[in-house]
């Protein structure tokens, strides 16, 4: 059984930071992409940033300068430095792995930033 385990969310008020790791264990082989993805209420899921196994990365043009994504490959483990934190970025984050053809969710942990 493959599971992520997400940690690091909470509550912070604005213009704090907060670091997200998710790590990933068992059964799995092969990581390709890892990333985190977010959603609000009545919003759809959204990426956040992500990073390919060579090193590739995507951010969300709203956390560009803000949000910084990092691996450690040793460990299957994904972070995202989360700094400069906006009320809009408040939502549940959740840690997606690809790993050969098949996408892995975290349960997601939730992010609440006040203003």
């Amino acid at each position: 059984q493959v599971q992520l385990v997400e940690s690091g969310g909470g509550l912070v008020q604005t213009g704090g930071s907060l670091r997200l790791s998710c790590a990933a264990s068992g059964s799995i082989f092969s990581i390709n992409t890892m990333g985190w993805y977010r959603q609000t209420p009545g919003e759809r899921r959204e990426l956040v940033a992500q990073m390919t196994s060579g090193g590739r990365t995507d951010y969300a043009a709203s956390v560009l300068g803000r949000f910084t994504i990092s691996r450690d490959n040793a460990k299957n483990t994904v972070y995202l430095q989360m700094n400069s934190l906006k009320p809009e970025d408040t939502a549940v984050y959740y840690c997606r792995v690809v790993a050969s053809f098949t996408v892995y969710w975290g349960q997601g942990t939730q992010v609440t930033v006040s203003s």
